[in-house]
């Protein structure tokens, strides 16, 4: 995150001279500004993204049991917050060329149980949107798009976070527009509007024109109000998110550049998406450009001092928690509702997440270290026989 400025500070600072730092107007000023940016009907601001996800599987009124496709290779916050209502997860394949989900295993792993796919624009990258989108209107699935690396990115001139049933995207401190913590739900339908402050919101709920005013007194039991101080902060930080996104944009395909004339795929923008750079990956595919492994680079780029790793979020699908069977405790169905989660399979994502490199994003105009990465690269790349060899030997 980019260190505050007299913007953020002076703002923060009013809050306190106003005398309201629970239910301060920049909330609905932060709300205002999503709904213009992302062209949204509707937008409500939760405490972090993943109540804004909670809310989200909330909204649509799905009945324990119902299943929801979501990507295996994603954040958690993806999936387990559906769980809470009853809702299964059936966690599919990413393809390589885009990190989008795989069609072929979407369309294997549909069934009249399923009612919504989750759409996950990982790292920034819009992947694979238009087939997604076509088979979620051909199957007449609900859509979630849980945006959260995404802020500013598009796809055919439509902002990211514009394509789901509800979208949501996280604020939380090091994605591309933070509050520190915070989370924001946008839809175009009120209904889905109107059942997300039920859930969470019991300051707003007596202002419903509905008959759900009724709930006033209780709300759901559950409080997810963003706090105005993170408001102030995402506010201000959504103000600077085009200026801030450039600058990353520009270092980073100046990197990919570099890295393209060793055959990586850095998955750069293609004539129907444009991405972001919440975080940048790359993957060195064997050609007659590259002789290394992600293994070898990695370990050739580690020699030369990079800071370079694999991408940090692990396949859910074998995590302890479904594996082992703990996530009955929370989705509380019948055990005859209840998919096996078995480590293993998932090949095609497996074996992309494998050959994924992760790199430092550039965040500001001093580009000195970006300089010396560079020049690491083709060092790396002029060098591969040698390379190839020590390894080899090693």
């Amino acid at each position: 995150m980019a260190s505050a400025g007299q913007g953020e500070l002076s703002s923060i600072n009013s809050l306190f001279e106003d005398a309201n730092i629970s239910t301060h107007p920049i909330i609905r000023e932060l709300e205002k500004a999503y709904r213009e940016r992302i062209r949204s009907k509707y937008a409500l601001a939760h405490n972090n993204g993943t109540s804004a996800l909670m809310a989200a599987f909330w909204a649509l009124d799905l009945k324990p049991g119902d299943q929801i496709l979501v990507p295996t290779a994603t954040f958690w916050a993806s999936a387990l917050p559906m769980m809470w209502h009853g809702l299964v997860p059936i966690f599919c394949e990413s393809e390589d060329t885009e990190l989008g989900l795989d069609l072929e295993d979407i369309r294997a792993k549909w069934n009249p149980n399923v009612k919504a796919i989750v759409i996950v624009p990982l790292w920034g990258i819009p992947g694979n949107y238009e087939a997604i989108l076509n088979f979620a209107k051909e199957k007449r699935l609900l859509i979630i798009e849980d945006a959260s690396h995404a802020h500013g990115a598009q796809f055919k001139n439509k902002p990211v976070g514009s394509f789901g049933d509800i979208s949501v995207f996280s604020l939380q401190g090091d994605k591309l527009a933070p509050a520190g913590e915070g989370g924001m739900l946008l839809t175009n339908n009120l209904e889905y509007y109107n059942k997300a402050i039920l859930f969470g919101d019991i300051t707003r709920i007596v202002e419903l024109d509905t008959p759900d005013s009724r709930f006033a007194a209780t709300s759901f039991g559950v409080k997810t109000r963003i706090a105005p101080v993170s408001a102030s902060i995402g506010l201000n930080s959504l103000k600077k998110l085009d200026e801030r996104n450039a600058i990353r944009k520009s270092n980073m395909i100046r990197l990919s550049e570099a890295l393209e004339n060793y055959g990586f795929n850095c998955y750069t923008d293609t004539e129907n998406w444009s991405r972001t750079y919440f975080e940048f990956v790359a993957r060195p595919q064997l050609n007659n450009k590259n002789k290394l492994t992600a293994t070898e680079w990695v370990k050739a780029l580690l020699s030369e001092g990079c800071d370079v790793s694999e991408p940090r979020y692990p396949l859910l699908h074998e995590q302890p928690f479904f594996t082992e069977g703990a996530y009955k405790k929370v989705l509380r169905l019948d055990d005859s509702l209840c998919p096996e989660y078995n480590p293993g399979g998932f090949d095609k994502t497996r074996k992309v997440n494998g050959e994924l490199i992760k790199f430092p994003c550039f965040t500001t105009t001093h580009t000195d270290l970006l300089d010396e990465y560079i020049d690491a690269i083709h060092k790396i790349g002029r060098s591969q026989d040698v390379i190839k060899t020590i390894l080899e030997n090693s």
